[in-house]
Formats: C-alpha cells, sequence, structure tokens
C-alpha cells in the first residue's frame, strides 16, 4: 500500500493517493477577480489535478467548499459549479462560509475522488 504525493512542498501537498482514493488540497484561484472567474479558475485546477492522478470530475465522491461571504457569493458560485458538473454525477457536498488564507481569495475547494 503505497501513498503518492502530487506536487509537495514543506507544509502540504497539492494531491495525495492511496490505493483508488484521491484527495486534493483546497484550490485557490491565482486572480484577483469575482466569484465567477475565481470559480473557473479553481475548477480548472480540480481538472487537472485530477487527470494528473488518473481520476476526473465524475469520480469525486465529496466536494468542500469554502466561501469568504456565503450571503453574496453563494449563487454565482452555485451557477459554475453546476455548469462544470457532469448531468447525474453530483458528489456530496458541503459549503460553509470560511475567513480564507487571503482577502482576495473567495472561493477554496476541497475535493476527495476514486480513481478511474
Amino acid at each position: 500500500m503505497t501513498i503518492q504525493r502530487i506536487n509537495s512542498n514543506d507544509r502540504l501537498s497539492a494531491a495525495a493517493t492511496f490505493e483508488a482514493l484521491v484527495f486534493l488540497s483546497g484550490q485557490v484561484p491565482a486572480q484577483s477577480e469575482d466569484i465567477s472567474a475565481q470559480t473557473r479558475e479553481v475548477l480548472g485546477k480540480i481538472d487537472a489535478l485530477l487527470a494528473e492522478t488518473g481520476s476526473d470530475k465524475d469520480h469525486i465522491l465529496n466536494a468542500t467548499i469554502y466561501l469568504q461571504n456565503i450571503q453574496h457569493d453563494f449563487a454565482a458560485m452555485n451557477a459554475e459549479w453546476s455548469a462544470w458538473l457532469s448531468a447525474g454525477k453530483a458528489p456530496t457536498r458541503t459549503t460553509v462560509q470560511a475567513e480564507l488564507a487571503r482577502p482576495e481569495v473567495l472561493v477554496e475547494i476541497s475535493v476527495i475522488a476514486v480513481r478511474r
């Protein structure tokens, strides 16, 4: 049983796999734009990391979404999320408001998936 760590540094790994399970660290945007653009950027990062681990969005089991301002940004984030998901492939999900690492970061998403 081997654990594989992807894009690791002294503090964290962007992803880790164990057998068929894939764990992604919270992904945040690099750009300081509105919630819709930030959500699209984060979902793109998730797509890329999942592909690197042998998985994809259709194999996500669970997602945790952190919003800096849930009252203001939930609807726009949710619209991007829903457009990104494949029909009938929605994972379990939790969305919470949280103080994020930098004030310009409006959304952070972490997921657990299985390999294809």
